[in-house]
């Protein structure tokens, strides 16, 4: 090895004892072999790491490391610096049995230390997903919908235990001995692979339940009864508990997810609580103003338009949009009014409009005539 011990540990040259010993713990958990399977890179990061912590944290080894670097070690010895040798290192599984106790959280043994824990043969169900198409009407109002989705259920032949002869059918897996991996040690390393004859399960079945093929659990058709609260809005997840797969051999069953998709609407459009309508009214409702029946979720609401309205004028009706998902209150409605030119006129109605226009004072077209008047110079 020709790291600097002191990088690998990643401290610096003065640091003491417990900065070093809560470096090591950080690392050799991070690095070891048992939470990298099968990772060659890992397993001499592994080993990279025991000697650095070895050597650092022994008051002679780290003074002569100081000194001498890595020569202090080599030869089994210390090469001159006095003394009898260090010898070999220590095997790194042993270090970090003795670092903690024997083993601690889901490892298994280390280097014959720790206490392998036994497996347990239900394993979680799947969580679902779910594409629900409604209208906006729906989504403001809420509503409660039917979901018909395939999922696994429990199996009723065997109590979802996966076995005919029920919790009896079971036995400790003779490969693994019931822990669901088997170890196989490689030097200083212990790799650690799924028991090939249990699956992981630890467990054994002796008859195993035909209608489910010994997984408690089945395909099965179901429907399920959705509330969908007012407010949602184009991608909103809705969980549903309880409602994914059944889990193998009675495990936890996994949560339904619906994700909400709000088709588009023929008269509103929506931001975010509020809804936009875009109104058509005739030229003579927005010169003579009036009152305008307006379109809304709830039915029609009133709408008084002044004399002398503008296209693209927009008006707001409190609380005729959407409710919000979380949290109290309502959006508005907003109305843009687009006054509607009329076409096709008959001769009597252009020599009336003619007559009209020609009645017209300035003041009742301020802004035609700021227009012009701004623009006269370029039209010369």
């Amino acid at each position: 090895m020709s790291k600097d011990y002191y990088e690998v540990l990643g401290v610096d040259r003065n640091a003491d004892d417990a900065t070093i010993k809560k470096a090591y713990r950080k690392l050799a958990m991070k690095y070891h072999p048992d939470r990298n399977p099968d990772n060659k890179e890992a397993e001499e990061k592994f080993k990279e790491i025991g000697e650095a912590y070895e050597v650092l944290s022994d008051e002679d080894k780290r003074a002569a490391y100081d000194r001498m670097g890595h020569e202090a070690f080599k030869n089994g010895g210390m090469n001159g610096a006095g003394g009898g040798g260090f010898g070999g290192f220590t095997d790194p599984m042993d270090i970090f049995a003795q670092m903690f106790g024997g083993g601690f959280g889901g490892f298994g043994g280390f280097g014959g230390g720790g206490r392998q824990r036994q497996a347990d043969p239900r394993r979680p169900g799947a969580d679902l997903r779910y594409d629900l198409d409604i209208t906006l009407e729906e989504a403001a109002h809420g509503c409660d919908k039917t979901l018909e989705i395939e999922r696994m259920v429990p199996c009723d032949k065997c109590g979802a235990t996966g076995s005919k002869d029920g919790a009896s059918g079971f036995k400790q897996c003779p490969t693994c001995h019931g822990t669901g991996v088997v170890t196989r040690q490689s030097g200083f390393f212990v790799q650690q692979s799924t028991c090939p004859g249990c699956r992981g399960a630890g467990q054994t079945i002796s008859n195993p339940c035909s209608h489910c093929h010994g997984e408690g659990r089945v395909h099965k058709d179901v429907k399920i009864t959705l509330h969908v609260p007012a407010g949602v809005d184009t991608g909103t997840k809705l969980r549903s508990s309880g409602n994914g797969d059944a889990g193998v051999h009675g495990g936890e069953t996994g949560d339904l997810y619906v994700f909400i998709e709000v088709k588009p609407h023929d008269i509103f459009t929506r931001e975010g609580s509020d809804l936009l309508c875009t109104m058509p009214v005739s030229f003579t409702d927005a010169v003579c103003g009036g009152v305008l029946t307006v379109p809304t979720l709830d039915g029609p609401s009133k709408l008084k338009m002044p004399a002398g309205t503008q296209s693209g004028t927009i008006f707001r009706i409190r609380n005729q949009g959407v409710p919000a998902l979380k949290g109290s209150g309502r959006g508005d409605l907003l109305v843009e009014v687009q006054v509607e030119t009329p076409t096709k006129l008959s001769s009597a109605q252009e020599k009336a409009l003619t007559a009209f226009a020609e009645t017209l004072k300035d003041s009742n077209q301020p802004e035609v005539n700021d227009f012009r008047k701004r623009a006269a110079r370029f039209m010369k």
